[in-house]
């Protein structure tokens, strides 16, 4: 590709990007702390949802200091509702470290970005090009869609060989000079106009050389291979209510989904479970064997909870049973607890008698 066709993609996505970005409070600077956290919350995740987790998150730990000295369920309570909590997890862990291990400097080159925990390729990108001007292409979602669409290119995009085709491509295009505007250009670009459905193309900036416009192709590209199979899990929560108005929780172990989070106890199963099975199941009997209980279903309609590898479907048991000693955590506290969403919106709705 010429040198004068890589300066016009470039300027042209820049000059558009200073009239019509987004007013964010992440660009207000460019401070690293803000650029990193802001990118973590965004991957997997829109600006719209987003935005209210950053400036809570701001708001409570306005310096990274402030972050490294929180305590995790803190962490994982403010980020409740966003998923992938590993995030939040890792956020906390490279806190620390930069606090203790970096006094408190963050990293300035793509290089040393990467050695972080939770800081991957696209994020040391653009945590370096924005906030230390080097020029390393980012390459997300909205990049591949922009440039899969512009140049008319139909290898899959989560193929190996399709990574390193729009990485290799994505860093030929970066401006030099100003890599950090670039990179906020391109995936602004790919949020607001080139979207995934119904794209803007009339109103796009490339629109005059855009190969997928002028053969028709916008909504066959970018290109994915066909996923893995995604798997349903059946989740039934056992909701405890004695009568002094307490239940039993439990911090989620090992490295699945929600780790750490917080849960009623839980059977999981491959097929729907009715209230037989669920008496009838060794860790039900190993908790309500000793004592009469009085059990019913909260939700008749399994609740649906999608993950990018499996589909949730979630029941909730009531169990009542007498004031005992065993069960030690107060109603009123359980709304303290970072919970999985699925609970949380369980919280807000249910009422104990």
């Amino acid at each position: 590709m010429s040198f004068k066709l890589i300066m016009e993609f470039s300027n042209k996505l820049i000059i558009w990007y200073l009239k019509n970005k987004r007013i964010l409070p992440w660009r207000e600077d460019q401070n690293p702390y803000y650029i990193w956290l802001s990118e973590i919350m965004l991957q997997q995740t829109r600006v719209d949802q987003s935005l209210p987790y950053f400036l809570k998150y701001i708001d409570t730990f306005p310096a990274i200091q402030d972050l490294a000295d929180a305590d995790e369920n803190e962490v994982l309570k403010l980020w409740q509702g966003l998923g992938y909590y590993s995030r939040a997890r890792n956020l906390l862990f490279t806190a620390k470290y930069i606090s203790t291990g970096l006094n408190g400097q963050f990293p300035n080159s793509y290089k040393e970005l990467l050695k972080l925990k939770g800081i991957g390729d696209y994020t040391a990108a653009a945590i370096s090009s924005i906030c230390f001007n080097e020029p390393k292409a980012v390459v997300d979602g909205n990049v591949y869609r922009v440039l899969s669409r512009y140049f008319d290119i139909d290898i899959p995009i989560n193929s190996s060989k399709g990574i390193a085709a729009f990485k290799e491509l994505a860093q030929e295009l970066i401006s030099i000079d100003k890599p950090g505007d670039y990179n906020q250009a391109i995936m602004e670009l790919g949020a607001t106009v080139c979207k995934p459905q119904n794209p803007n193309c009339e109103d796009c900036v490339l629109n005059d050389a855009c190969l997928a416009l002028k053969n028709n192709k916008q909504k066959l590209l970018p290109v994915k291979k066909n996923k893995a199979k995604i798997k349903t899990i059946h989740l039934n929560y056992l909701v405890v209510v004695s009568e002094n108005k307490k239940t039993i929780v439990e911090k989620r172990k090992g490295k699945g989904i929600w780790q750490h989070l917080y849960q009623f106890p839980l059977i999981e199963s491959h097929q729907e479970m009715n209230q037989e099975e669920i008496i009838s199941n060794p860790l039900f009997v190993s908790m309500f064997n000793e004592f009469e209980i009085n059990i019913r279903l909260h939700n008749d309609v399994p609740i649906q909870h999608k993950l990018t590898h499996r589909h949730l479907l979630a029941k909730f048991w009531i169990i009542k049973v007498p004031k005992l000693e065993q069960f030690t955590t107060e109603w009123k506290k359980m709304n303290e607890f970072p919970v999985p969403i699925l609970i949380a919106n369980f919280l807000k709705q249910f009422k104990i008698d």
